[in-house]
């Protein structure tokens, strides 16, 4: 079949859901996989995240090494987690049930849906604020009804993307990447002149655990944000794709950008305390105040494309979680569902919403980890397997899988229960419960230290991770021993 992003084809309704794709419809080779991962971290949103980081209290130079060490490693996790992908060419929260089993999976699947349609929301949200920001300042409104029609617009971009599905998506997001791109070197070019090394040269070194915070928060905000839907485009890849090449474009695509961006926004947050404040009330819009105006509508579309690249990727993967998490209806549906979704939350954090970074903080460190546990559990399953997928027993709960093992479901409760002991969210009121864990590991409780360390989500991925490395040996290579199953039909 011919490459997705070829010219002349005809872009139809992707009618594949949980399916397995079948030989005739592989197509590409890993380096295809640069364009999605690339497109959707291009976002200018990865400035921000220089401004977020020194708001740990760190220097400079720590915020650097935690954000190159963050963003590498968490877009590894998701190179690894897209070999999977090439192995079963099934959707990643399929091919989690080999760990799971079939039923057994909803749980982590409901997680994983949570996850993207949470993410989807809050892009969709800074896309709709940036633009009523922008026209703000060219005094063209910038009011309520802009911000009415600008979610109007970002909204239905995405859901058209999630509904249409991958051979849109593909092409979507190799324009949104050579048009961002361009426009945001251009961005870089005109700010230039705000950046005052001797000013962020001298921000104060912070402590190892405030080191350590920013680290994983850079971990949740890239890389461990994807891993759930890793392989829901390598799964398109033949068979014999190189694994060592799916790793590789996968984590090279899905790092590059945020790595050059972050590196310009810790200069420029580092350079201006008023525009690093101004961040965390709006992301986006904050770093239109030192733009020249006629660069300001430009930047809107660098922008608005930038993050609606992310948005398209988090609703598709909703979909096609909320399917695996036993919800009967065509794909193009539940991307659907998820939009309708996603323009609620996205209404409430326009329009009602006081503190956005405090909840986006909240947000993203407590579902991080039992998203971080499952991703420990999935990974040390595929490293424990010498054999490719039974496609035909990812779909039977009577089949070596099994339906409800207890194994990785209590390894997954143990290491969310652990994790959430030892993080703290007290900017967002909802989440004050959490870092029970603190003071008596002897950590200080949670105004101590080690409270905003966020080490909950290194230690959820571990647990996951070594603890089905132990135990879960034994059930692989049962599975493995059994002759390969009759082709059934895929539900």
């Amino acid at each position: 079949m011919a490459d997705a992003r070829e010219p002349g084809r005809q872009l139809q309704v992707e009618t594949h859901g949980l399916d397995v794709i079948g030989d005739a419809d592989r197509k590409g080779t890993p380096r295809t996989l640069f364009w999605p991962w690339f497109g959707a971290n291009v976002s200018v949103l990865g400035m921000s995240y220089g401004a977020f980081a020194l708001g740990f209290g760190i220097s400079f130079w720590q915020a650097l090494a935690a954000g190159v060490l963050g963003i590498l490693a968490s877009f590894l996790l998701c190179g690894f987690v897209a070999v999977a992908g090439k192995r079963g060419s099934a959707p990643t929260m399929v091919l989690s049930r080999a760990a799971y089993g079939v039923r057994g999976n909803r749980l982590p699947s409901v997680v994983s849906w949570v996850l993207t349609v949470g993410w989807e929301t809050v892009l969709i949200a800074l896309a709709t604020m940036a633009t009523a920001t922008v026209f703000t300042r060219l005094g063209w409104g910038g009011g309520t009804g802009t911000e009415v029609v600008a979610l109007i617009v970002v909204c239905a971009l995405t859901v058209l993307g999630g509904v249409m599905g991958f051979d849109l998506i593909m092409r979507l997001q190799t324009v949104i990447t050579v048009v961002t791109g361009v426009l945001t070197v251009v961005y870089v070019v005109l700010v230039a002149d705000h950046i005052h090394w001797a000013t962020v040269n001298a921000i104060p070194s912070g402590s190892a655990q405030e080191f350590v915070g920013a680290l994983v928060f850079m971990m949740t905000g890239f890389g461990l944000g994807w891993v759930n839907a890793a392989a829901d485009y390598s799964r398109y890849l033949p068979r014999a794709s190189s694994g060592r090449g799916v790793i590789g474009w996968t984590t090279f695509g899905g790092s590059a950008a945020p790595l050059l961006l972050l590196v310009f926004g810790l200069l420029l947050a580092g350079s201006s305390a008023t525009l690093d404040k101004a961040v965390a009330a709006d992301p986006i819009g904050a770093l239109t105040t030192i733009l020249p105006t006629w660069f300001l509508v430009p930047f809107a579309v660098v922008a608005v494309l930038g993050l609606v690249g992310g948005a398209v990727l988090d609703i598709y993967s909703s979909g096609l979680a909320l399917l695996s998490a036993g919800l009967p209806v065509p794909r193009y549906l539940a991307a659907l569902v998820d939009g309708v979704l996603m323009i609620a939350g996205s209404v409430y954090i326009v329009f009602f919403a006081d503190d956005f970074l405090g909840q986006f903080m909240g947000f993203l460190t407590t579902l991080g980890v039992p998203i971080a546990a499952w991703c420990g559990i999935v990974l040390a399953d595929l490293v424990l397997r010498r054999r490719d997928y039974d496609e035909t027993d990812l779909y039977r709960p009577a089949g070596r899988y099994g339906d409800v093992p207890l194994l990785p479901l209590l390894l997954t409760l143990a290491a969310t229960a652990l994790g959430w002991g030892l993080v703290t969210n007290t900017a967002a009121s909802w989440l004050t419960w959490q870092g029970y864990l603190l003071a008596p590991l002897g950590l200080g409780g949670r105004s101590g230290a080690w409270a905003y360390a966020n080490l909950g989500v290194l230690a959820a991925l571990a647990l996951g991770f070594f603890g089905t490395l132990a135990l879960g040996r034994g059930r692989v290579r049962a599975q493995e021993n059994l002759p390969a199953s009759t082709p059934a039909t895929t539900a």
